[in-house]
């Protein structure tokens, strides 16, 4: 029997794919180009934007037998035993595969954003919390960990990371980014591909782009971002990612930018993404988000338009179930109203990505090969790890962490008790288990009360809930002051739940208008303050929330950021001394509620000044995050004078002066004094996570380049120009300990696409 060349593995992908191409009818291209969600309710509660308006009928069995592009969410859908679940997975590929005339599997995508969105998965602390670990190299070691669950049950594609950066904390979907700064977000983000993408799993880059800039913090508002905030902070995490990360896939974000949706914006998804980045992947649709250019955006009259448009700018596949590039698209294709090429050509990008995964070989195989256990001892370990590097200690004035490990500690607050204060909304727990109530949790997640009396079994652990999280009831604030009248000390762990559309305080669709701790759990940190006993507040959220009201008052703060699974664990080994505290704030504390929005990627005037009576200026800034060691920095960094193309090393000396091991952050940032445009007072370029022993030194030493001073000048040309920066290394954004004047001379330099993205940094012995 001869071999058709299209499943000849000994040929070029591109060649193989053209061979099929050509034997395809249009309704089996067409079939390539949508997903399918099997099992997802159209009543009820959804976990999609509009799901229930937004879903499609079909037949399968009729379907299927011209083939099908994506299955969407096989295990993150509803509860489904792991082994099980992948067994049902090969047999619906088997199903696919048979019922075609080219025996071509589906393409199956999950979410992944804090681990695998499957029941009994590891949780793992969320994006955020990767942020404040500074430690690109752990949070690659993690995705790897998520990449290989995903392979070992049959998943192709994982839809993560976000790459979004924070413009306004008050939108709900802060949990997920890294951050509120281009540099830190591109770097993790990267980090997190690299690892995606060496366990075979298709990472998607999203949300692509300026989703987070919306109007207001509104989720899906406008977007009124400017062509220099866009080139220089929305898209720059994107195309780090995809240059070193390798990223194959990217998301269409949902909204739109100065009046063009990003699903039918032709500039940004071919021009951009392809033609000046060299991007030669899949782009997907955010779910649903064909069907919104029609229904939400108004841009197309119909479910065939916005077919046309979306297909028209780059977009490749519809998710996540067929509803414009179904019967709409291919009966105007029929009609000439839609070129086939384009088909042809959003076609020829999925079967590439198919060819790659080993989809259109003949020896492919559904069946899974290995035992499966995706929360193994490994990877809670991991999730511990992570957990703990990312717990920031904001204060500790008076030294009264760690606590004393015989002490009477008062547990209070609706976040101590609770196992879900853990989780971000994209966790199977939070996304998927609210609406299966009688299923249990799948995975132990120990709380911070339970944590704590492990941690400390010699110490008197008290606990009194004293109100909910987002109700206003005041019923139990008199016993949390009865039992914090009879400790030595008061750990008050307060903070968010997280869900979806309103049904939590944090997540997709749980923007707020102001950044005060949700509920009436302002008023009972006061009621517990104003017992006088020293009281720890412990914050479990998915964004910041304004402290400056207890600056002062408090014996000592502690933030983590929705820590996953271990994360009780993680923050009782900071409150036991067990775990040095090494993370730093990924976004600022603000002081006050108001004001917003406002990062620390500020120009003077968004700066506190005379101009106006509010102060913007944040309780704790970017980068910040004590320690129960002390370091030391001393640095030989001069001033220089180097061309607008040259380069600059500079260094410090780290010792830890303290008496127990820790890790230093070492952080570069750069000052540009006067530019052709307003720069943001300072931003980050560089930064490095450094574990010491007593007594032990180490060198940090940055490689800075001029390409890391580039922006988008008036003709938005991205330039290095010539005149005085400065370097500044410092352990915050704010909290500086040595600079060097750089005085750049010679042209204008205009950068193209190959531009250096990143600061590169080496740790050597003390010089």
């Amino acid at each position: 029997m001869t071999t058709a060349p299209w499943r000849d593995p000994a040929l070029p992908a591109a060649a193989r794919v053209d061979d099929l191409l050509s034997r395809m009818t249009l309704q089996e291209k067409t079939a390539q180009l949508y997903g399918v969600w099997v099992g997802a309710s159209t009543d009820g509660e959804g976990v999609a934007p509009l799901q229930r308006e937004m879903t499609a009928d079909y037949e399968w069995d009729e379907l299927i037998t011209h083939g099908l592009g994506q299955l969407t969410r096989p295990f993150g859908t509803a509860p489904v035993d792991p082994a099980l679940g992948a067994q049902a997975l090969a047999r619906a590929q088997r199903r696919i595969a048979a019922a075609g005339r080219f025996g071509i599997p589906a393409l199956a995508h999950e979410e992944c954003l804090a681990g695998f969105t499957a029941w009994q998965a590891t949780a793992y602390p969320v994006p955020l919390a990767w942020g404040a670990s500074f430690d690109p190299p752990l949070v690659e070691e993690m995705a790897r960990g998520i990449g290989r669950d995903l392979r070992a049950v049959g998943v192709h594609q994982g839809l993560a990371p976000v790459l979004d950066v924070v413009r306004d904390p008050r939108w709900g979907r802060v949990e997920e980014t890294v951050g509120e700064d281009p540099y830190l977000v591109g770097t993790i983000g990267a980090a997190y591909v690299r690892g995606l993408e060496s366990a075979g799993i298709v990472a998607t880059l999203k949300h692509f782009a300026g989703y987070a800039s919306s109007t207001g913090a509104r989720n899906l508002a406008p977007v009124r971002a400017g062509a220099r905030e866009f080139a220089d902070v929305t898209l720059p995490p994107f195309e780090l990612a995809l240059r070193e990360g390798g990223a194959r896939s990217v998301m269409a974000a949902y909204n739109e930018t100065d009046g063009v949706p990003a699903s039918a914006d032709p500039a940004l998804l071919t021009g951009l993404l392809r033609e000046e980045w060299g991007f030669t992947g899949t782009v997907v649709a955010d779910y649903f988000g064909v069907g919104f250019l029609q229904s939400q955006h108004r841009v197309a009259g119909s479910e065939a338009e916005a077919a046309h448009a979306a297909l028209a700018a780059g977009l490749d596949v519809e998710l996540p179930t067929l509803k414009c590039y179904g019967t709409p698209l291919l009966d105007a294709v029929r009609a000439g109203e839609i070129p086939e090429e384009l088909i042809d050509r959003a076609a020829r990008r999925v079967l590439l990505q198919k060819c790659e995964l080993g989809l259109l070989d003949e020896d492919w195989t559904p069946e899974p090969t290995a035992l499966i256990d995706l929360d193994s001892t490994a990877n809670r370990a991991l999730a511990r790890r992570l957990a703990e590097e990312s717990v920031v200690l904001l204060d500790n004035p008076d030294g009264v962490l760690p606590l004393s490990p015989d002490t009477r500690i008062a547990v209070v607050g609706p976040r101590a008790a609770d196992a879900l204060a853990m989780l971000g909304c994209y966790s199977f727990p939070s996304h998927v288990l609210t609406h299966h109530p009688d299923i249990p949790m799948g995975i132990e997640i120990p709380t911070v009360l339970e944590s704590l009396r492990t941690e400390l079994p010699d110490a008197k652990v008290t606990f009194a809930e004293g109100c909910d999280t987002s109700d206003p009831d005041r019923s139990g604030f008199a016993e949390a002051v009865a039992r914090t009248s009879e400790a030595d000390v008061c750990v008050a762990v307060l903070g968010d739940r997280a869900g979806l559309f309103g049904r939590g305080t944090s997540g997709e669709g749980c923007d707020v208008t102001d950044l005060r701790l949700p509920g009436v759990q302002a008023e009972l940190l006061d009621t517990l303050v104003a017992t006088g006993v020293p009281v720890v507040l412990v914050l479990l959220t998915g964004r910041p929330y304004a402290l400056g009201r207890w600056n002062g008052r408090l014996a000592a703060a502690v933030q983590a950021f929705f820590p996953g699974e271990e994360g009780g664990p993680a923050v009782a080994g900071v409150l036991s001394g067990r775990v040095n505290p090494s993370g730093r704030l990924p976004v600022s504390v603000p002081q006050v509620p108001g004001g917003q929005p406002w990062t620390y990627l500020q120009p003077p005037l968004g700066l506190a000044g005379e101009v106006s009576n509010l102060d913007p200026t944040p309780l704790y800034a970017f980068g910040h995050g004590r320690s129960y060691t002390s370091f030391a920095w001393e640095s030989d960094a001069a001033d220089a004078e180097i061309g607008t193309d040259g380069s600059y090393d500079m260094g410090v000396t780290v010792r830890n002066t303290g008496d127990r091991e820790g890790a230093e952050v070492v952080q570069l940032y750069l000052h540009d004094p006067v530019a052709s445009v307003t720069r943001p007072d300072v931003r980050l370029i560089g930064y490095r996570r450094v574990e010491l022993a007593p007594g032990e030194a180490a060198r940090v030493s940055f490689r800075f380049h001029t390409d890391l001073s580039s922006f988008t000048d008036r003709s938005l040309r991205r330039v290095v120009e010539p005149g005085i920066l400065e370097l500044r290394l410092a352990a915050s954004s704010t909290d500086v300990r040595h600079t060097a004047r750089l005085n750049l001379t010679g042209p204008v330099r205009v950068l193209g696409p190959d531009r250096l993205l990143r600061c590169e940094t080496e740790v050597s012995g003390p010089a």
